[in-house]
Order: structure tokens, then C-alpha cells, then sequence
């Protein structure tokens, strides 16, 4: 994600901030934590992608729950690297 630098599936409040002023909407600080606090119920101080998904859904749970369902299942399959990424070549670059 571009706005989600430190690859943690959440946006802090200098992300949004970012991502305000790319839009044309730049936001004051205070503007900001008001709408996060908004879309986080005040629990947090990041958006995480659950949040996103139910802002952007809204009303319509049954599609979310159907989303976060899908996204639960499809995540389980993934394995996880670990360690460095393997050295690769010119040859093997497709």
C-alpha cells in the first residue's frame, strides 16, 4: 500500500495526512485525529484495513462480513517468508 509505509496493514495519522494533501484536501492536525477517531470508535490511533473496509461498506455488513470472511480465508493459504529474499540474477529475472 502506498500510504501504509511500514507494511503493518494500519495508516498513522502522518499517512493520512499524506494521503489528504494527495487528494487536494489537506487537513489540520486536529481535523485528522477527529476522523480517525471517527472510523476507529476512538480505540485507536491507526486506521487498520478493517476499519477501511467497514467505512467504506457502511451499511451494507452483509457484503462486509462477506469481504472480511474472503480475506480471513485467502490470507490462511498464504505462507509467510522468512529470512532475506533469495539473491537472484540477471537470468533469472523474467
Amino acid at each position: 500500500m502506498e500510504f501504509d509505509l511500514n507494511n503493518q496493514g494500519e495508516i498513522d495519522l502522518m499517512s493520512v495526512k499524506r494521503m489528504m494533501e494527495k487528494l487536494g484536501a489537506p487537513k489540520t492536525h486536529l481535523e485528522l485525529k477527529k476522523m480517525i477517531s471517527e472510523v476507529t470508535g476512538g480505540v485507536s490511533d491507526t486506521i487498520s484495513y478493517q476499519d477501511f473496509v467497514n467505512v467504506m461498506l457502511g451499511k451494507r455488513s452483509a457484503v462486509l462480513k462477506l469481504v472480511m470472511l474472503f480475506e480471513g480465508k485467502a490470507n490462511e493459504n498464504i505462507p509467510k517468508p522468512s529470512g532475506p529474499p533469495p539473491e537472484r540474477d540477471i537470468a533469472s529475472l523474467p
